[in-house]
């Protein structure tokens, strides 16, 4: 689920981002321009050694190859 065209599926890339204090989850379909926020997925992170926890987390949840 996305804030800005509600459920995405398919093959996506997930991008991580730390902005303004807070991580962000974003989700592109694969080899496409828009980027989209993953609902939910922001939240206060103050150090950005956090990053890569926070995204293999990320995947671990949004991964359902089988739907």
């Amino acid at each position: 689920m996305t804030d800005e065209v509600g459920v995405i599926t398919g093959d996506v890339t997930l991008r991580t981002e730390l902005s303004g204090g807070q991580v962000v989850v974003r989700a592109q379909y694969k080899d496409a321009d828009e980027w989209y926020t993953v609902t939910g997925a922001r939240a206060p992170l103050a150090d950005a050694a956090g990053l890569d926890a926070v995204h293999t987390v990320a995947t671990g949840i949004l991964n359902r190859p089988e739907g």
